[in-house]
């Protein structure tokens, strides 16, 4: 097998698991940035010059602290209830990004320092046991602590303290959008313009947002929709439109039934900040996540978030979703290309069949705007997983420099396979919802009768039965792979519109209803305001 070095700023010895690879550091603390070793086994179907390649690359050294984990602290007893308690101990990856230094490696088990088996890593991916409540059940310890961001100290507290002013219980939340990681270089806001936006934003929301006030966006994962609105309506009535006054019951049929399943309250101001949050049922954002039924939610995600509040389960489905996006790429870009390009199309996946992309109501330039400004973000969130796929490598001398992910200034050069097995595997490998569309329109580009197509599928599905390994992409899958490269990549993004459209108009629409009148025009306003104003930066270049 090959060995890749990988440098981490790591004070312990212990071992950290990771998809697909065992990484062991060498118990020494002789200086800051202490030698692992990425063992990566060799894979059925692996070309040797893929093998060459992988032993002769640059090979990036990706820093553990970035998607390390450490352990849960005491939580505090002042006051706080049992619930908050519980909030502490659930989120160990969290805990270690409270230091604006990054978090430390976790000191792992005995058991943690054994390889890892091909049945743990295959099979947690094609069969993931959804039927989790604990982080301990998880694939594997530090299994997708990627997804744990790090963001300024104080600002981050802020953001959880707005979390307990609720007294219907989140189960899982987080906070993204340009109010949280910023998509431009900052501005010049006067006291009285950011007193507009946020009535008395603390030091530290003012800090991160820059000199340009904007509101902060948040998405709570909850177990009972009505139940939560219930709690809710009683203690922010305010928050609601006219819809409030019919009752939890009305508001939960209108979020479960229409648009993606979220009810956003938007222009409300908690504890001097102005927010915008939107509730999910839990199960709802598990399935998106996993199964791409809608994208509306798995989108968000595709993009660097600050998770307040972690879940098991939601952590898996999203770690899912995170690796879905990356292949989704592979499968639209040439074989050679770079880091940004990379970032640049996984971001714009959830804005491909956005209405509001095709109208006068978002910033032209705000998928690359996203990318240039969170460049180390997208890195920490997809550098790992990159190293996990067997088809898809860093390829740039730069990658020698030990602390290459904190360089901005420097965008990689990345390679893949093209191998049509490897990519048929890819393809085989996409969310069920998402694959299943797929499915359809090249069942009839290739004009396969449906009894074929049923049969051919059943026993693709049959070929692995019993086995440990997960299911690989069959003469189906490899036949798409093996597509001119353009027309593949149109009928994704066709399927991609497909997926978005509907659930992202619909859910403009209900906004109307949700926020009231007033609200979804300001909310329409502003969003034209952005159109107008990227597109005068784009007229001056």
């Amino acid at each position: 097998m090959a060995l890749r070095p990988i440098a981490a700023s790591i004070g312990s010895a212990g071992a950290m698991r990771a998809r697909g690879a065992s990484v062991y550091t060498i118990p020494k603390t002789v200086s800051q940035y202490t030698r692992l070793y990425h063992a990566r086994p060799h894979r059925v179907g692996a070309s040797t010059a893929r093998q060459n390649r992988i032993e002769h690359s640059p090979g990036c050294a990706i820093s553990a602290r970035l998607y390390a984990t450490g352990p849960p602290q005491e939580p505090s007893r002042d006051g706080a209830s049992t619930a908050h308690q519980k909030e502490s101990e659930s989120d160990a990856a969290a805990t270690a990004a409270k230091s604006e230094d990054g978090p430390h490696s976790q000191t792992s088990s005995d058991s943690s320092a054994s390889s890892v088996t091909e049945h743990s890593e295959y099979d947690w991916e094609e069969k993931p046991n959804f039927d989790i409540d604990k982080f301990t059940q998880l694939p594997y310890e530090n299994f997708g602590v990627n997804q744990h961001i790090i963001i300024d100290r104080e600002f981050k507290e802020v953001l959880r303290q707005l979390l307990w002013k609720f007294r219907a219980p989140i189960r899982y939340a987080f906070a993204y959008g340009s109010g949280v990681f910023p998509q431009s270089s900052g501005g010049t806001a006067s006291e009285a313009e950011i007193k507009q936006v946020h009535p008395r934003p603390p030091p530290a929301v003012q800090k991160a947002q820059n000199g340009s006030p904007k509101m902060i966006d948040f998405i709570f994962g909850v177990s009972h929709t009505q139940h939560w609105h219930s709690l809710n309506l009683s203690q922010h009535r305010d928050h609601y439109s006219a819809l409030g006054s019919l009752g939890s019951a009305a508001v939960s049929y209108v979020q479960d039934k229409w648009g993606a399943g979220v009810y956003f309250n938007p222009y409300v101001t908690v504890e001097g900040i102005q927010i915008k949050y939107g509730v999910v049922n839990i199960d709802t954002l598990c399935r998106d996540l996993s199964e791409w039924d809608s994208l509306y939610l798995a989108g968000r995600l595709h993009k660097p978030v600050k998770i307040l509040r972690d879940d098991p389960r939601v952590r898996l489905s999203n770690q899912i979703n995170l690796l879905s996006a990356l292949r989704t790429a592979l499968l639209l870009l040439p074989p050679t290309f770079t880091e940004q390009e990379l970032y640049a199309t996984v971001a714009g996946i959830s804005y491909l069949g956005d209405p509001r992309m095709s109208l006068p109501t978002e910033n032209p330039k705000k998928v690359s705007n996203i990318v240039n400004h969170n460049m180390m973000n997208f890195r920490r969130l997809y550098a790992p997983l990159i190293e996990s796929l067997p088809n898809v490598t860093f390829n740039d001398p730069s990658c020698k420099d030990a602390d290459w992910v904190n360089n901005t200034d420097t965008v990689m050069k990345l390679e893949q396979d093209m191998d049509p097995v490897k990519r048929g595997n890819m393809v085989r490998r996409l969310p069920k919802a998402f694959r299943s569309k797929l499915y359809f329109e090249y069942q009839k580009k290739f004009q396969i009768p449906q009894l074929e197509f049923n049969k051919m599928m059943e026993e693709s599905k049959n070929e692995n039965t019993g086995s440990f390994k997960r299911q690989q992409g069959g003469r189906f899958e490899q036949r798409i792979a093996q597509q001119n490269p353009e027309e593949l990549q149109d009928t994704i993004r066709s399927v991609i519109k497909k997926t978005i459209s509907w659930p992202s108009a619909s859910q403009s629409v209900k906004s109307f209803v949700t926020a009231g009148f007033s609200r979804g025009f300001r909310y329409v306003g502003e969003k034209i305001s952005k159109y107008r104003q990227g597109t005068k930066e784009t007229g001056e270049r």
